[in-house]
């Protein structure tokens, strides 16, 4: 009897073991499959919020990268039915006279003084800033506020200062005993005005965001530096400017673009003229393919500027990022 109760024992025991593998499989599977389901919701919640924005992204960024390519190796004049194929003529007629190169080298003079003069300028205003002088706060809305206002206001703004009979220019100058230079209507002025008026723009964006850095910085750290004999400008230095190399790289990368894409205040103040005297990429690509009607040479100039660009950014990343302290 003990034998036989044994066994059976035995047999339900393996019997209740096999159920509950059973159910563990069972439950296993119904597990996956649960989680299957989750990650394709998962991935059906992120097509749904993805694709329309990515089809956007496509459409009106990469597709008019990809069509302005083709059209640097075409002629066409918005008029001809169809582009006909070029292959490097274009870029050919670029380099073959002496018009594009100056325009090349005169973009680069803006950018390179553009650039460092507000970035100079902008880290000393900021400075000034920092030391919370009764009437800071107005005086950063003002220097903020042209970098929020139109191209056309800032035009209109400036054609107004340079204007040599009527303009605020005119009575600085006279003030020195002298008489205003025709800033905009003079080849030997134009460009340095247009500058002027670049730097005026881009200050107060700078000035602002190196205050925000400037206020990162601790101040248990100057304080130990004050304790230890620093002076001002040993503090700002050794200190302050290299704390500040991630805002000062995010600036350059920043305002180098900005500057290679100035079109506003040229298109509203010169026109590219006199005499050509401040036309640069950007103006040079446009003047190009809406005035003149040679899309193809347009657009193998704005794939010079591509190229130009990121070949800065890349140098850029490159070199500067190593003195980069974060």
């Amino acid at each position: 009897m003990s034998s036989g109760a044994s066994d059976l024992d035995a047999r339900s025991a393996l019997s209740d073991s096999a159920r509950q593998t059973a159910d563990a499989r069972e439950t296993t599977a119904d597990g996956r499959r649960a989680a299957a389901r989750r990650r394709w919701r998962g991935y059906l919640l992120f097509a749904a919020f993805a694709l329309p924005n990515l089809a956007l992204i496509a459409v009106f960024s990469y597709w008019p990268i990809i069509e302005n390519v083709y059209l640097s190796f075409t002629t066409w004049d918005f008029i001809s039915p169809q582009a006909e194929w070029a292959g490097l003529l274009n870029y050919q007629s670029l380099f073959s006279g002496w018009s594009f190169p100056e325009v090349l080298f005169r973009t680069l003079v803006w950018v390179v003084v553009v650039v460092v003069v507000t970035l100079v300028l902008g880290l000393a205003l900021a400075m000034l800033f920092a030391q919370r002088l009764r009437g800071a706060n107005a005086v950063q809305t003002l220097a903020f506020a042209p970098h929020v206002l139109s191209g056309a206001a800032i035009a209109t703004i400036w054609l107004f200062i340079f204007d040599p009979n009527t303009g605020l220019s005119r009575l600085v100058f006279e003030a020195f005993g002298a008489s205003s230079p025709a800033w905009t209507n003079d080849d030997s002025w134009a460009l340095w005005a247009l500058i002027i008026v670049s730097i005026w723009k881009g200050l107060g964006f700078v000035a602002i965001v190196y205050l925000v850095g400037i206020q990162q910085i601790p101040a248990q750290v100057l304080e130990a530096a004050r304790i230890d004999g620093a002076g001002r400008w040993t503090q700002f230095r050794r200190m302050i400017f290299p704390l500040l190399s991630p805002t000062t790289f995010f600036l350059v990368i920043t305002q180098t673009i900005s500057a290679f894409q100035s079109f506003d205040v040229i298109a509203m103040m010169t026109g590219g003229g006199p005499a050509r005297s401040t036309t640069t990429l950007s103006w040079f690509i446009y003047d190009e393919a809406f005035n003149r009607g040679n899309v193809g040479v347009s657009s193998a100039a704005s794939m010079i500027m591509f190229v130009v660009l990121m070949a800065i950014t890349v140098l850029q990343f490159r070199f500067v990022e190593r003195r980069v302290h974060y």
